[in-house]
């Protein structure tokens, strides 16, 4: 289905549809550009993590028992 066709499909539908229908579109996108942020973010990083004791030494106690004391 073109672009053109699809436009005039949502055109067609009564007005709460045709809002969900955009809530939904912008929604996806949202999502899909909050990933793509994360995803070069991470990969900028990556190199730095590797290589770079100061961000990592905490690592060392992530499988440490850890109690809260109250």
């Amino acid at each position: 289905m073109r672009t053109n066709e699809i436009i005039r499909e949502i055109q067609r539908l009564p007005i709460s549809k045709r809002i969900y229908v955009v809530e939904k579109t912008i929604h996806s996108i949202r999502s899909h550009e909050d990933k793509n942020v994360m995803k070069k973010a991470a990969d900028a990083l990556y190199v730095d993590y590797k290589t770079d004791n100061e961000l990592t030494a905490f690592t060392n106690i992530d499988f440490v028992d850890f109690y809260e004391t109250k």
